[in-house]
């Protein structure tokens, strides 16, 4: 019995020591990361925000962490294989993934995703977002959206509005705006936003809820109107167009945001360290410009903020994919 025990105590002290290595190599390897290169995926092809933004943050980390910080392209699947990809990486802070709202907030409501928006990742920092604008043509003839409101309204129907295809952002958030406010228009999907503003050009649709980026150069030649904004506040660059919100329509407050992600269970320090690096560059002016550039506002967050953020989202999504119908199935 005595030697049972003995061994027994040899066991436990063999299996303590076995942790306590264990911990001490995990911390040391924390303490020395980066101490390779690290790889940033980004969800979409080159040329995009989302991936501008995406080289735009590996060029600022890369520069701090002392080790290149690689870009790395997986499109496919609207997403979903870059997230499902950094989803089941090795979560020790050498794989991200440039994360937005179109991946973790809108398409688990319009597809079936092998990864939870919410458990399979570390939020590390939303990088930037920007709401939606509301544009229609000058020739419609409407200046607020009181006006066009009432304007559909009494066409019953009639109207076409574009947006950058089934269940993008631009169709949900209309789809909202029309359910809130009680009127019903036609939905015209199309292959990404630039042709939807080329038909809001060419008069065939009479409204589209797009990104600033796509609609704000419009607005020079007097073609096209801005008549409101989805976000929670007014634009910065466009401070005399107002919200949804403040023109009497309650309950359509939606934004789009890209940030950046780890995979769950990365150690809380990585993530705070990344968190930390990238927090200054949306003070910098260099880096405020080049997202200006892209139509989109700086914000740098931290990790619960971009988790809060998340799980704010996911009930408006979900809502909106309800009220327009939208599937990728």
């Amino acid at each position: 019995m005595a030697r049972l025990i003995s061994g027994r105590r040899m066991a436990l002290a063999v299996i303590t020591q076995i942790a306590v290595m264990a911990s001490l190599g995990a911390a040391r390897a924390q303490e020395a990361w980066p101490d390779r290169p690290i790889r940033l995926v980004v969800p979409f092809a080159p040329g995009g925000v989302t991936d501008s933004i995406g080289r735009l943050s590996a060029e600022w980390l890369g520069a701090r962490l002392g080790k290149p910080v690689v870009v790395e392209n997986r499109s496919g699947g609207n997403g979903t294989i870059a997230a499902e990809l950094v989803a089941g990486s090795r979560p020790d802070g050498y794989t991200l993934l440039v994360a937005s709202a179109s991946q973790l907030a809108v398409l688990p409501a319009l597809t079936s995703v092998r990864y939870d928006p919410v458990r399979s990742f570390a939020p590390v920092t939303i990088v930037a977002s920007n709401p939606f604008a509301l544009a229609v043509p000058a020739r419609l003839g409407v200046s607020n959206l009181r006006e066009f409101i009432a304007l559909a309204a009494r066409e019953k129907g009639g109207l076409n509005y574009g947006s950058a295809g089934n269940g993008s952002g631009s169709h949900l958030t209309m789809a909202l705006l029309l359910r809130r406010a009680g009127v019903e228009m036609q939905h015209v999907p199309y292959r990404g936003g630039g042709l939807a503003v080329q038909d809001l050009l060419a008069g065939r649709v009479v409204a589209y809820f797009g990104n600033p980026a796509e609609v704000v150069p419009q607005t020079q030649g007097g073609a096209v109107r801005l008549i409101a904004t989805s976000g929670r506040a007014r634009i910065p660059e466009l401070p005399d167009v107002p919200t949804v919100t403040e023109q009497g329509v309650n309950g359509v407050v939606t934004e789009t945001w890209n940030g950046i992600s780890a995979p769950a269970g990365t150690p809380p320090a990585i993530i705070a360290r990344l968190a930390e690096t990238l927090r200054p560059a949306c003070e910098d002016a260099g880096f405020r410009s080049a997202l200006s550039r892209l139509g989109v506002d700086p914000v740098c967050n931290s990790p619960a903020e971009m988790a809060a953020r998340l799980e704010a989202d996911l009930p408006v999504w979900r809502e909106a994919v309800q009220i327009s119908g939208a599937t990728l199935d």
